[in-house]
């Protein structure tokens, strides 16, 4: 007996043999159904050596009770004891699976399944499994044999007899045999339906490919044909109730549980499409309509039940349509998008834990490894296997692949796999996710041989693999691109010519044959250069990939590279800086405006990374000035001065260009902005202020050179149109007023002549020929317009205004606002035209009806010919023109009463008018959205173009870059022209109203 405080030597063993619950193990162990092992260390032994030594235990307890008589109990005790394999088979399932420990207290005799251990019992087959399946002849039946069948399984997995790729192959064989038992009792049990057609089953997925999970829906396609003599119509809806019992078969729950979903939604239309369907349906369907992703499912297919000659007909009728899918348009880009869905959709608190769907798991291998054979295997039939481990191996034999990233991959993906298959076995339910509770994690470390600190070991390798494959998933697609047209070590394989060729078509390059050029000259040679740029160009050919003109970013890398390749910062910093390589794939990619003004000075290459290079944050206006007035104070003349300014507003158009690139099309790290008026408001913002500061810089040069520190006349620049209203776009004029006063002293004609002198200068150094973009001056909102002076005095304005102007030049002056120069001569003018702008008691009846009629004839006048109203982003119907006329009659009406309508800005004018109660909330925000997206296309033309435009492109890759540029994915630009006009509509139909004054 034990001493009262001391601890039995039962006790201490069980610890050491891995018990958790050694007191209640203890308890167990002194039952009467164990009595007589009671000391046997054998079984002690074998019970440590399981997963779970206190599940194992109770398990074994039950069974023993569950024995129907002493002598039957003796057998398996005697059995147990003598026979190592059945012990270590039946006490390994027992501390793995709750489940089949379940299943055998029910049915106490099926231990006996584990008792054989000849050769032939290793690798079981259909044939076997059909055998074990033959004597149940419905339902109930059904799911104990196939209980049976999956102890089998089980046991010889969990004691390592056969390997995680043989399971999951003999699963598969276990399905086959199920469904062909399932339709052999459902054609029992209707036979004039079976006497009218030949129904095949065709498995996909898992089920398919021969690596089946422990508890997996399996997926099929039923096709039918009528029997001999039979009526086509009534032989499909016999197929179709023929098939319905199959399903239920296998999937209704009954006192025996079930045994897995019969999940025929692959099929074609899927759930809305007929359940059965004749084989030239079937192919019809597939040349028709199919969509990518549904031939990516044709990959594993293969005939598994009912008349298997019907279903190789459905497979050689089928196959050559999967292996022409990679020619089809957007083909990658589909298949990546499919996979980034299936992560987006994930419950953001189980992502970290998806061991199947979440990054770096199975699906991620699947994916690539499919990917891949898509694309060469119409050229290489000996890629064309269902199963993923065996199409990865002829991938790396092929050099599709290179042979360590596939040995790695093989790896990962066995040691998840078989991480998924113990998570599923221990309730025998589907999931896919790791567990979190300590016990769980421990029990799954030990049956996966981890056994110094099962929790910690488990997890380290876990995350060692799943880093492996979302580190290698991508570039697996990328890396054999190099190998192509680099030095490989002897003997390791390299894409052809051919295959390197297929890869680069099927990822959207339109030149083949250049990208490899450029590849070859990048990445070729044994210099530290040369080792970066290897590392490199993997992850940014996918990115390149992922935008509608791969070629031109290649090719814009290229530059940039041989333009930088010996400065020591680039390549480190692309190299070090997470976001920075990603940022310039995307910028070199999205159309000819970025990369252009990068290629003029690549060394703002450095704005793209974390570090030192300001980033991509907008700069202030008071930032700006600050260092173009510095750079002019330090140039010898004002050429100089004014070229220093040019090249601040370049470097800062990329700056602004470049953030609004990757907010609009989004990073791995960061996804797109979602608020598409807050990304207008920024390049806007950012264009108009550094606008306003060249400005004042060159006005500063100018002065310097002709008249030292300070001139004659007073001087100020006032801002129209888009330019005073903050909302500049990449390609638009500067619109400005010029204001000039002679100082004390000075003959006024002198004075005219001075401010004439400074803007012709200033327009010629800021047009003058150059590297850096030229800024273009326009005066033309000027009274008389072209006909009247560049310059006028506040006296010669307010005397113009008061007799002379016109309603459309009051309209103007709503975006009016002082830009550079003499600040107080600036207000001035503002005190000036104000009522004018805000005309007291609002307009009149007449002058509502000349802004009416203005803006009809615009409409009709100067629309360019040949030009798609609908599609017209300035002066079609919704446009800008709309939205804006709109506005400005609001502002003309009420803006003398209201102060909160005197703004220069179009959306904050209409937020105004909206707390006011002038337009509703839903027309104000019709209008919004209408002026936010046309001003985005706007902004998009020029990216894309490199020149200004108010029309979408015409141009295929163009029209699809604005496309990328506002959210839509390869093959939508039909649903953003149609979401344009659907917009623009809208928006014209509140204008109509608000305007026109339509009912």
């Amino acid at each position: 007996m034990t001493a009262p405080g001391r601890r039995s030597s039962t006790f201490t063993r069980l610890l050491r043999h891995g018990f958790i619950d050694a007191s209640g193990a203890e308890r167990l162990l002194e039952s009467p159904e164990l009595a007589p092992l009671r000391n046997d260390p054998v079984l002690l032994e074998a019970l440590g050596a399981t997963a779970d030594p206190d599940l194992a235990l109770r398990g074994l307890v039950r069974l023993l009770e569950a024995q129907p008589t002493p002598t039957e109990r003796r057998e398996l005790l005697d059995t147990l004891i003598a026979a190592k394999p059945l012990r270590d088979r039946l006490l390994g399932v027992l501390g793995c699976s709750a489940a089949l420990g379940d299943h055998l207290a029910r049915h106490a005799g099926d231990w006996r399944a584990l008792v054989t251990y000849e050769p032939r019992d290793l690798h079981r087959g259909v044939e076997e499994f059909e055998r074990e399946l033959a004597r149940a002849d419905d339902p109930v039946a059904l799911r104990v044999a196939y209980r049976r069948c999956l102890l089998s399984i089980a046991a010889r997995d969990v004691c390592g007899t056969i390997d995680v790729v043989e399971t999951a192959a003999e699963l598969a064989d276990l399905a086959t045999a199920t469904l062909r038992a399932a339709y052999r009792i459902a054609r029992a049990a209707a036979p004039e339906d079976d006497a009218l057609c030949r129904l095949a089953v065709i498995a996909l997925g898992k089920c398919g490919g021969h690596e089946l999970n422990y508890v997996s829906d399996v997926d099929v396609i039923f096709v039918g044909e009528a029997a001999e003599g039979a009526d086509e119509a009534r032989a499909l809806k016999a197929a179709t109730r023929l098939a319905s019992r199959l399903m239920r078969i296998c999937s209704e729950t009954t006192v025996e549980g079930t045994i897995w979903p019969v999940d025929a939604n692959l099929r074609p239309e899927g759930r809305n499409g007929p359940l059965v369907r004749s084989l030239s349906s079937h192919v019809a369907y597939y040349q028709r309509w199919a969509k990518t992703w549904e031939f990516q499912a044709l990959l594993k297919a293969r005939p598994v039940a009912g008349d298997l000659e019907l279903g190789e007909q459905y497979i050689a009728a089928l196959s050559p349509l999967v292996w022409q899918a990679a020619a089809r348009e957007n083909f990658v880009a589909d298949v990546q998008k499919m996979r980034r869905r299936v992560v987006e959709n994930i419950p953001a608190s189980e992502v970290e834990r998806e061991l199947k769907l979440g990054p770096g798991g199975l699906r991620d291998v699947e994916f690539a490894v499919q990917l891949l054979q898509l694309v060469h295997g119409r050229t290489d039939a000996s890629l064309r296997s269902g199963k993923t481990l065996d199409a990865l191996q002829a991938l790396a034999a092929g050099g599709y692949v290179g042979r360590a990233d596939a040995a790695q991959l093989d790896d990962a993906y066995r040691f998840l796999r078989s991480m998924e298959h113990h998570i599923q076995l221990y309730r025998l339910r589907r999931t896919h996710l790791v567990p979190e509770d300590e016990a769980d994690l421990r029990r799954l470390g030990r049956s996966l041989g981890l056994r110094s600190d099962p929790v910690a070991e488990l997890t380290r390798e876990w995350k060692r693999h799943t880093s492996v494959v979302r580190r290698l998933h991508e570039k697996l697609f990328y890396r054999p691109l190099l190998d192509a047209v680099a030095q490989l070590a002897p003997g390791e394989a390299r894409l052809s010519p051919e295959a390197a060729r297929e890869r680069l078509v099927a990822l959207g390059y339109a030149d083949p044959a250049a990208a490899l050029r450029h590849l070859e000259a990048l990445a070729s040679g044994v210099t530290r250069k040369a080792a970066i740029q290897r590392t490199l160009l993997p992850v940014l050919l996918g990115w390149f990939a992922d935008s509608a003109d791969p070629d031109a970013g290649l090719l814009n890398f290229r530059k940039v590279s041989d333009a930088l390749g010996k400065t020591p910062w680039y390549l480190r910093l692309l190299r070090d800086e997470g976001a920075a390589a990603e940022n310039l794939a995307r910028v070199l990619s999205a159309g000819r405006l970025a990369p252009d003004l990068l290629l003029r000075a690549p060394e703002a290459v450095a704005l793209l990374g974390n570090g030192d290079g300001g980033g991509l944050e907008p700069r202030g206006r008071a930032q700006l000035e600050q260092e173009i007035l510095a750079a002019v104070g330090r140039a010898e003349s004002a050429e100089q001065g004014v070229a220093a300014a040019r090249g601040v507003r370049r470097r800062e158009l990329f700056r602004t260009a470049a953030a609004d690139i990757i907010g609009s099309y989004g990073t791995e790290a960061q996804p797109a902005e979602a608020d598409q008026g807050a990304l207008v408001d920024r390049v806007g913002g950012a264009v108009s202020e550094l606008t306003a500061a060249t400005l004042a810089g060159t006005l500063r040069a100018v002065v310097r050179e002709g008249w030292g520190d300070t001139l004659p006349i007073r001087f100020a620049i006032i801002g129209m149109g888009r330019f005073g209203g903050h909302e500049l776009g990449y390609g638009s004029d500067a619109d400005v007023l010029f204001v000039h006063e002679p100082r004390d002293g000075v003959d006024e004609r002198e004075a005219a002549e001075v401010a004439g002198r400074v803007v012709a200068e200033m327009r010629r150094l800021l047009q003058a020929p150059s590297s850096d973009p030229a800024l273009l001056i326009d005066a033309d909102l000027r009274p008389e317009g072209r006909n009247g002076p560049l310059v006028r005095t506040p006296a010669s304005y307010e005397t113009y205004y008061r007799r002379w102007a016109q309603v459309w030049e009051s309209q103007a002056l709503l975006r009016a606002e002082p830009v550079a120069g003499d600040e107080e001569l600036g207000r001035r003018f503002m005190e000036l035209i104000d009522p004018v702008r805000y005309p007291q008691g609002g307009l009149k009846d007449d002058a509502v009806r000349e802004i009416r009629r203005l803006k009809a004839r615009m409409e009709t006048e100067r629309l360019p010919r040949g030009a798609d109203p609908k599609l017209h982003t300035k002066l079609g119907p919704g446009g800008l023109s709309d939205v804006e006329w709109t506005v400005q009659l609001m502002q003309l009406r009420h803006g003398a009463v209201e102060a909160s309508l005197r703004t220069t800005r179009t959306r904050e004018a209409l937020a105004a008018a909206r707390e006011l109660g002038l337009v509703s909330e839903k027309d104000a925000a019709t209008l919004d959205e209408a002026w936010v997206l046309a001003t985005r296309v706007r902004n998009a033309v020029m990216l894309v173009r490199g020149r200004a435009g108010d029309t979408f492109p015409t141009e295929p890759r163009e029209l699809a870059a604005v496309g990328r540029y506002l959210g839509y994915g390869p093959g939508r630009v039909g649903d953003m022209l149609d979401a344009y006009r659907r917009t623009a509509r809208r928006a014209r139909g509140v204008v109509e109203s608000l305007f026109y004054g339509a009912q």
